[in-house]
This record gives C-alpha cells, sequence and structure tokens, in this order.
C-alpha cells in the first residue's frame, strides 16, 4: 500500500489567531473532497502538517473547560498575553515562542482508518521519540500530553470532524516558563511542566527540536513528507 502524503509548511512564528485561520483553510480543503469528489482538489494531496511558534504568548482555553471567566480572561489579557476559546480538546494551555507547535491536518482514514485514540496515541509516540533523541524518558500517564519526571513537557489538544484533524501537540523547547505560573497548566492540580531546556539545562531552539519531531512524525505515521521545512 502507498503510504500517505504529507506537506510539511514552516509558518515561523505566528498568532494564534493566524495559525487558526491557515487550520482552517486546509480543513476546508479536506472538506470540499469529502463533499464534491469530483472538484479539481485531490484528496490525496491535502494532508499537511503545519509547525509553527505563537507570538504574541497566548493562553488557549479547550472545549471541556468552563472554568475560567470573564474575569479570569481579563486577568491573563492583563499579562500581555492573547486569550482564545477553542473547539479542541482539553483544559487551558500557554503558547508561546520557544516552543514548537504541530498542527496535523489529516484525514485519517488515510492512515487506516486510524481511530481518535490511537492518533492521539500516535502523536504522543513522537513525542516520547523525540524526547528519546535528547536523552529523556518521556512517558504517557492517565492524563494526555508527554511528561518528564512527572511534569508535563508537551500538552496534546485535538479536535476530529468527519475524520479530519485540527490542532495538535505543543512541546516546550525554550519557552519563558513563568508564563505557566499564571494557570493550572490542562487543569491538573498539583503537577509541574518542564521543558527540553530546563531538563538539558542549555538552550534547545524550535528549529533544532523540529527537524526531530518532524523525522519521528514521519516514521510513526509511517508517511512520506513533502516540501520539507525551511528552516
Amino acid at each position: 500500500m502507498r503510504r500517505p502524503l504529507v506537506s510539511v509548511r514552516y509558518l515561523g512564528r505566528v498568532s494564534y489567531a493566524e495559525g487558526l485561520k491557515i487550520q482552517k483553510q486546509h480543513l476546508h480543503k479536506h472538506l470540499t473532497c469529502l463533499r464534491d469528489p469530483g472538484s479539481s482538489l485531490d484528496p490525496r494531496h491535502q494532508n499537511t502538517l503545519l509547525i509553527c511558534e505563537h507570538d504574541p504568548p497566548v493562553y488557549t482555553v479547550g472545549l471541556r473547560d468552563k472554568t475560567y471567566t470573564d474575569v479570569d480572561e481579563k486577568r491573563l489579557r492583563a499579562t500581555g498575553a492573547d486569550f482564545h476559546r477553542t473547539d479542541r480538546g482539553g483544559l487551558i494551555t500557554f503558547h508561546g515562542p520557544g516552543q514548537l507547535v504541530a498542527y496535523p491536518i489529516i484525514n485519517l482514514k488515510h492512515f487506516n482508518a486510524m481511530s481518535v485514540r490511537c492518533y492521539v496515541h500516535a502523536m504522543e509516540t513522537s513525542v516520547i521519540r523525540t524526547c528519546e533523541k535528547y536523552g529523556l524518558r518521556g512517558e504517557r500517564s492517565p492524563h494526555t500530553g508527554v511528561w518528564v519526571d512527572g511534569k508535563k513537557i508537551c500538552a496534546i489538544g485535538i479536535n476530529v470532524k468527519r475524520y479530519i484533524t485540527t490542532h495538535g501537540i505543543a512541546l516546550n523547547c525554550g519557552v519563558d516558563m513563568s508564563w505557566f505560573t499564571n494557570i493550572v497548566p490542562c487543569g491538573i492540580e498539583g503537577k509541574g511542566v518542564t521543558s527540553l531546556a530546563t531538563e538539558l539545562n542549555r538552550g534547545v531552539s524550535v528549529e533544532e527540536a523540529t527537524r526531530c519531531f518532524v523525522d519521528l512524525f514521519q516514521s510513526t505515521f509511517d508517511c512520506h513528507l513533502a516540501g520539507g521545512v525551511d528552516i
């Protein structure tokens, strides 16, 4: 069986709103293929992996998080960050410079009709294998995401519509960790957060981590990458 094709787009630093807009553009192409098989769009060429950093810094709240009120939003915006309520799963998290954000916009039917649970597992595996490349032991927990020594290093929050995925993962590379002190990350009390830079006690750029992550995404999902990553 031919391996699915995934185009990689490196967006650089973009606002959360711009990143969301680009996701929706790719989602629309997928949905057009489903609604109109006779369209000029080839469904095999629509799977895309978006790589970016979000700037300005932003707090985002998932579908299940009803605990953050307008007062909380005002408090968080006062820190200098944006604030967005989203249609992804999961609770509140932070995105900012120094964090690798990956948004796969893919049709799971092209990946052996992968279930949503298997998709989340594969995303976690891609990150765990990335951590291994840095000599770190990434682990799963009853909560989603990837953890190192009981501290969250990568958040995962997704949305799936008619087998098409949006949103994705946020791997802390060299992000300013003080932003996390304003929230309970992912709504999990008593758990800390960490980054590749913190664990390795050296600088780790998003560009460096991206090269590793993209290669491991390709092998984990058994796909062929097109376009490469311009970094």
